[in-house]
């Protein structure tokens, strides 16, 4: 795969600089201007912000503080949004036993569900930490960043980025993980996906989370070409299918090498 960085520059027509990453995926089916013919050809996707690129460049630690940074309503928003898409990727996050869930037991013995941070009331075998299961629970697809993201109250700002793991002895949810802990098991069990179940997450990210900045181009046969609003290309030959929405237009000139520098 080749990865090149688009830089947009200071100009009358674009308020503030933008970084846009530029993958380039070798020989998959193209299809013609046409329409009535398939060849191979290059696959471009157009990542415009940070989350989608992470996920898809395998950068685990860049897309656990990236995480963070968001609310848990969008985070909440996004799981629903892949649980609805495609549920059997959902069932692949916050389903490990990676995380630590339970205090002083590096094993998460017994912890079998997810529930909420609470002082007061016992929540027996549960934790608030994503993939902080038992072994004997996790990987049997019965759990998933949705469900983890219900559970855990996300959507209400609880528990993210940084989760509650179980006590112990009085089985209540309130011993704070660290920093950031559950950002980080979302971004573990993120990058462990396959490359087209990242490039869908990537998609869901970039239009739940991050605006919608994704388009992927197909049947490339130019150094040169322009992508205008959303996925309206200027540039003859090239066949688009709109994934999603890139926004600003862009020209890409000169993709070479995997440290190429494109500018508007």
């Amino acid at each position: 795969m080749m990865i090149s960085q688009l830089n947009y520059l200071e100009s009358p027509g674009i308020s503030r600089s933008y970084a846009i990453t530029l993958l380039l995926k070798r020989k998959t089916k193209g299809i013609r201007d046409s329409g009535s013919k398939e060849d191979e050809a290059d696959t471009v996707y157009l990542l415009a912000k940070e989350l989608a690129y992470d996920v898809v460049t395998d950068q685990e630690k860049r897309l656990g503080d990236a995480l963070a940074k968001y609310e848990g309503k969008d985070i909440a928003r996004f799981a629903k949004a892949l649980n609805i898409s495609n549920s059997e990727i959902d069932k692949k996050i916050c389903d490990g036993s990676h995380a630590k869930g339970k205090k002083n037991e590096p094993n998460n013995t017994s912890i079998d569900g997810y529930g909420y941070y609470n002082e007061k009331d016992p929540q027996a075998n549960k934790t608030a930490q994503c993939s902080g299961l038992q072994g004997t629970s996790a990987g049997k697809r019965d759990f998933s960043l949705s469900k983890f993201a219900n559970d855990t109250r996300v959507e209400k700002g609880e528990n993210w980025p940084t989760g509650y793991m179980n006590e112990g002895g009085g089985n209540k949810i309130n011993v704070k993980g660290e920093a950031n802990s559950n950002a980080e098991a979302v971004a573990k069990d993120l990058v462990k996906l396959t490359h087209d179940e990242k490039t869908k997450v990537a998609g869901l990210l970039a239009k739940t989370i991050e605006g919608g900045e994704v388009v992927e181009i197909r049947a490339v046969s130019s150094t040169s070409v322009m992508v205008n609003a959303c996925y309206d290309l200027l540039t003859e030959g090239l066949g688009v299918v709109p994934y999603a929405c890139v926004g600003l237009g862009g020209n890409f000139v000169g993709v070479v090498d995997e440290y190429s520098t494109i500018r508007l």
